[in-house]
């Protein structure tokens, strides 16, 4: 059987739209013209793996800022970029595994318009398949002539593809409604909710439900979709913290292609504004600038930043520090070289997950998490994963469930399964505050000394991170700064989990004792508990009253004589 031929190379963004356009053409002639390639074209079509291949031959978006545009009218096709492939193929794979979807957004990265063009395939091409749309508005889903509603946006679609796609009987007139599309040849159908009782009632085998993050009573309406589809797909920018959106998403696992992800839990996909080409620092350097005129950065920061705690008082590291700090190693020129060090926070509660990074010099080189619970097996990969850095520093919870990891540590050393210069610090997170009689602003005598400030060693060495990114900041964005290098920090863009990270330093706030020292609530309004943020921070704070693991004399001379019988 035939298939559509293969489109011309993509061009650099923007897209050519007219060699888009006249593809489109000459493909629709052939689609009209040769019955054999249409069969061709809809069995292709079929499969799972084409979803991303039918939007991106056939989708259509409907772009009123393009009306004044030479190069693009209103309505062009859907050139779809790499980030909205793989957002596409995202929730194929939640529809396939039968797994809830949720995708924490920046505005106008056309995540709604793939989630459309995700229900129009289905409407086509599998038989029965009923999709819902939900938002707390009713203006929001279905508003005939309105382009911002779900559904005007579905017809828009419809009404663009080639009639051969069409089902044999569909009417635009008959099978097109309010809130409802319904496939005459299959069965299939597109239905929309509004309000607290969305889905109630109804079986779906997939729910988009769109700017999940701002509805007013989530709870009601998570209790109506219950039984509604298993497959439920949030879509949002995000709004507060204390939301059935923001908790969802931070008890959920990132997903990436290829990933091999927990059964039960949620799927979540994180849509950055950077990962738009044509969203460029320079676009939101102007952008930010004008929020910043009118005192409505706050507003950049929730719907542009994706930060949760843009109206929480007292957070310890501010996002803007945070998004600063990206490839701060790049903009800065920092050298990547020197001595590593680790930190390695250990599981301690229910659903809590070890979280293990490493540094070399300020630039943050890896992360990973798990969620293994026995503190041996997690003092062995933490090890390993350490084994080639050379000579290094690995911090460690010593309290608790973490003592488990000097005894695991102390058992290795006495079968010489050590790695060479790796060397294993306790770091006592309630413990005394180094340097107490210290000033807490060097050279300023009349600022508070470090034990007068901080509560706690936490407490102080969150402040230091802190202090971190503002350096960086202040380096980056404010010209004739004097700053050290080693006073900085840095996050590889391409560094895994880089996204959970920069929502996980942000969270934490400050709060006081009751002999006013300044404490850290990580958990604020019951969010999870940010395990990386406390990998990070043992990472770049090193303990100065530590005691080192001790060894014998005898263990000592075989170590010079024998040397390590195991290395791992």
């Amino acid at each position: 059987m035939s298939k559509p031929a293969a489109k011309p190379t993509p061009e650099p963004w923007p897209p050519d739209y007219k060699r888009e356009i006249l593809w489109r053409h000459r493909q629709g002639e052939r689609l009209n013209k040769d019955p054999g390639f249409l069969a061709g074209a809809i069995n292709a079509y079929r499969s799972p793996k084409s979803a991303v291949q039918f939007i991106s031959d056939w989708g259509v978006i409907h772009e009123p800022r393009a009306a004044f545009s030479d190069d693009a009218p209103p309505q062009i096709p859907f050139v779809l970029f790499k980030r909205q492939r793989e957002f596409i193929e995202f929730v194929i794979d939640c529809l396939y595994n039968g797994e809830r979807g949720l995708c924490e957004k920046s505005r106008d990265v056309g995540a709604t318009w793939c989630c459309v063009w995700i229900s129009i395939w289905l409407f086509l091409f599998y038989p029965g398949a009923a999709v819902g749309w939900g938002s707390q508005d009713s203006q929001d889903v279905d508003r005939i002539g309105d382009t911002n509603s779900i559904f005007e946006k579905i017809r828009i679609g419809l009404r663009a593809l080639p009639p051969e796609f069409m089902p044999d009987g569909f009417s635009f007139k008959e099978h097109m409604m309010f809130m409802r599309i319904i496939n005459p040849q299959t069965g299939a159908s597109i239905t929309g909710g509004v309000g607290d009782n969305i889905g109630r009632g109804g079986r779906t085998l997939i729910f988009f439900k769109d700017e999940a993050s701002h509805y007013v009573h989530a709870e009601m309406i998570e209790a109506a979709l219950s039984q509604n589809a298993k497959v439920q797909i949030d879509v949002s920018s995000v709004y507060g913290t204390n939301t059935v959106f923001h908790r969802r998403r931070e008890n959920g696992v990132e997903w990436f292609p290829g990933a091999k992800l927990e059964k039960g839990r949620t799927r979540v996909f994180v849509f950055d504004w950077r990962s738009h080409p044509s969203k460029t620092q320079e676009w939101y350097d102007l952008l930010r600038a004008e929020y910043e005129r009118t005192g409505l950065l706050h507003v950049l920061a929730q719907e542009i930043d994706r930060d949760y705690a843009a109206a929480v008082e007292g957070v310890v590291i501010p996002a803007l520090w945070v998004k600063a700090a990206i490839d701060a190693h790049i903009k800065l020129e920092i050298p990547d070289d020197g001595n590593y060090a680790g930190g390695l926070d250990v599981a301690d509660e229910g659903g809590d997950l070890n979280a293990l990074v490493t540094r070399r010099g300020p630039i943050l080189k890896t992360a990973e998490e798990w969620g293994e619970r026995d503190t041996g097996e997690t003092t062995r990969r933490a090890i390993a994963a350490c084994r080639n850095c050379g000579r290094m520093d690995l911090q460690y919870d010593s309290i608790g469930v973490g003592a488990g990891v000097k005894a695991e540590a102390n058992r290795l050393e006495k079968e010489f399964q050590m790695p060479k210069g790796l060397r294993l610090i306790p770091w006592n997170a309630g413990g005394e505050v180094q340097d107490k009689d210290r000033k807490y602003i060097p050279g300023d005598a009349n600022s508070p000394a470090n034990g007068e400030m901080f509560q706690n060693v936490r407490a102080q060495a969150a402040w230091s991170l802190r202090r971190r990114f503002e350096t960086t900041y202040r380096a980056i964005n404010e010209p004739g700064f004097t700053y050290d290098t080693d006073d900085c920090i840095s996050i590889p863009s391409g560094l895994p989990l880089r996204y959970k990270i920069e929502k996980e330093l942000s969270q934490p706030i400050m709060t006081q004792s009751s002999s006013l020292k300044m404490t850290i609530d990580k958990k604020p309004d019951g969010a999870r508990s940010p395990n990386l943020f406390d990998a990070i921070v043992k990472c770049y704070f090193p303990m100065k009253n530590h005691r080192l693991m001790k060894f014998s004399d005898d263990m000592l001379n075989r170590l010079r004589i024998e040397g390590p019988r195991r290395r791992i």
